[in-house]
């Protein structure tokens, strides 16, 4: 039997989506605690996430918004790793906030645990990518529209989104200036 690469290429690109949901909930969490939420989109889902970070663009004119909604119409498969916001009683006060229930009480800004996780997760997120030589790129822009359209659930702060590509050149580098 005979494969072409062109023709195993998207079956790759999901499974490698589902090596980076694994690597990103086996990252190191503060204390033990897992509040990340990871899901992987392709397809219509992308073109409704394209949709929207382009209306974003509209409503904030943030010209990246604009740019990132064209980029990820390059993408197979997009995965999704946002955050649930859990101060984690530490009262460390890297927050602005010297306890932990003052925070909640007079902030929704995000616990520096919950971010410095997610953080780790993407970051391990993307070397699987590297590592199976799938291109790919950490997009805020692409991340908030997820957000607005609840591909995240209830309860996320905020994410990440990294779309997927395999190509002769990465979409998501060397893109037009803004």
């Amino acid at each position: 039997m005979i494969y072409k690469e062109e023709d195993i290429r998207e079956n790759h690109i999901l499974e490698v989506a589902k090596s980076i949901m694994i690597a990103a909930r086996t990252a190191p969490k503060a204390r033990g605690r897992d509040n990340l939420v990871i899901v992987t989109i392709t397809k219509d889902d992308i073109i409704k996430l394209s949709d929207k970070t382009l209306k974003m663009y509209e409503e904030n004119n943030q010209s990246f918004f604009l740019r990132d909604s064209q980029t990820i119409l390059n993408a197979k498969a997009i995965v999704l790793i946002g955050t649930k916001s859990n101060p984690l009683e530490l009262d460390c006060g890297l927050c602005g906030y010297p306890t932990c229930a003052e925070k909640i009480e007079k902030s929704n800004c995000p616990c520096v645990f919950n971010s410095h996780d997610l953080g780790i997760a993407v970051g391990s997120a993307t070397s699987i990518a590297a590592d199976n030589r799938v291109d790919s790129r950490v997009m805020y822009s692409v991340g908030a529209a997820a957000k607005a359209l609840g591909y995240f659930g209830k309860d996320i702060d905020f994410g990440f989104a990294i779309p997927l590509s395999v190509s002769g050149k990465s979409p998501f580098f060397d893109r037009p200036t803004l």
